[in-house]
């Protein structure tokens, strides 16, 4: 069982792993995941076998980094820590039988992967599954998956523009939020209450945020198009117009209707209900 934890430690089977914040992502500690996925009374000295003879042995750059963690004195120490990518990584490395799910996990994630590159169907079933699991309307979900397809016809017209930098699409979706909103995706979560970095606006915005939302990105990009926008100072102004026309549309509509297209209302009762009925699940 895994729990997160606000004080920089997630326990995993009653046993605690560090981990640290850092540069938006999280660092764990690798001597903690050692001693999860083994067992071994001398963590350390696992790690420093399995650091030998996978990396230093063959030459391969290194996947951990030195970082200061709380030690069982209670003073910051440095140890070696890694990201979740280098986390599964490590975890290949582990010749443990406790770990051994955790490689099938992956094998299975990796060839997941494959199919939905050679079919890309495949992956949109997949992502329509995904949010039935967590409880989302069935019309939500549809207008969800229409959104990532706009969204993904927008970031691909950006990228043959010159645009690579992922500073870049955020200031680029900010604008198109900003003109559709008045809020950039910062100040949206903020104000639906989202606090987690991990949580994702879109998985939050009603059906008609989400419809002011591709009509924004949709007429970025037939803009972006229509006037041959070259860079980031050109894409910039078609982002603009793009959300002004989404924000046009959203004004008229709350003029008619006489309610407010930006709400607070979020989707986190889900994760509450899906919590519940585990805890009642464990119960039985």
């Amino acid at each position: 069982m895994v729990e997160e934890s606000k004080k920089g430690l997630i326990v995993f089977q009653d046993k605690k792993v560090r981990r640290l914040w850092l540069d938006n992502e999280w660092f764990y500690s690798v001597v903690d995941i050692v001693q999860v996925l083994t067992d071994s009374p001398t963590p350390r000295q696992y790690w420093g076998k399995v650091k030998d003879r996978e990396f230093i042995q063959l030459e391969l750059s290194p996947i951990w980094v030195q970082l200061k963690m709380p030690a069982e004195d209670g003073k910051l120490r440095y140890t070696d820590c890694v990201n979740t990518k280098n986390a599964f990584r490590l975890i290949q490395s582990i010749l443990s039988k406790k770990a051994e799910p955790f490689k099938q996990w992956l094998a299975q994630l990796a060839k997941e992967r494959i199919e939905e590159i050679e079919n890309p169907e495949i992956a949109q079933d997949r992502v329509k599954e995904y949010y039935e699991l967590k409880g989302y309307p069935k019309e939500w979900i549809d207008k969800r998956l229409r959104g990532i397809a706009i969204r993904q016809d927008l970031t691909e017209e950006w990228k043959n523009r010159g645009i690579e930098e992922e500073s870049d699409f955020a200031i680029l979706t900010n604008e198109i939020s900003k003109a559709t909103f008045g809020k950039t995706v910062g100040e949206y979560k903020q104000f639906k209450g989202l606090k987690k970095s991990n949580q994702n606006l879109r998985d939050h915005l009603t059906d008609w945020e989400l419809i002011f939302t591709m009509l924004g990105e949709k007429a970025t990009t037939d803009i972006t198009r229509t006037r041959d926008a070259q860079g980031f100072n050109e894409s910039k102004q078609a982002a603009k117009r793009g959300g002004q026309i989404a924000q046009n549309a959203r004004r008229e509509l709350e003029q008619e209707t006489g309610e407010l297209v930006v709400s607070k209302e979020n989707y986190l009762y889900l994760t509450e209900q899906k919590k519940k009925k585990k805890q009642i699940e464990e119960k039985k």
